[in-house]
């Protein structure tokens, strides 16, 4: 996905050239299937081969795996993933970051999220 939404649109190829240690071809053209499959890209065809782009925003498929993270890690508790991600060793937040965090937290509650 990543290649993708750098590129804006990608063939197999184009994202094996991108990798810096690909896979092989059919294991990329069948993540790309998958992918397809979950809706989160789309394809063209340009002669023989399939043009991939993204179907989703670059923040949309970011949510969406969060989202799949702390429903298979945390049991669905947002609270015990953020939890661990502020046990991480480089999460020294500063005061300022803090402040932000409290900000968007309010924002949530008052979104209804």
């Amino acid at each position: 996905m990543h290649i993708l939404f750098q590129r804006g649109e990608a063939t197999v190829s184009d994202v094996m050239a991108d990798l810096p240690d690909p896979p092989t071809y059919s294991a990329v053209r069948s993540i790309l299937r998958i992918l397809s499959e979950k809706k989160l890209i789309t394809h063209k065809e340009d002669g023989p081969r399939y043009v991939y782009l993204p179907a989703v925003s670059a923040d949309g498929a970011a949510n969406e795996a969060l989202n799949q993270v702390v429903r298979t890690f945390f049991d669905g508790s947002a609270d015990a993933a953020v939890t661990a991600l502020l046990r991480m060793s480089d999460a020294d937040l500063t005061a300022s970051e803090i402040a932000r965090l409290r900000e968007r937290i309010g924002k949530a509650r008052v979104s209804g999220r």
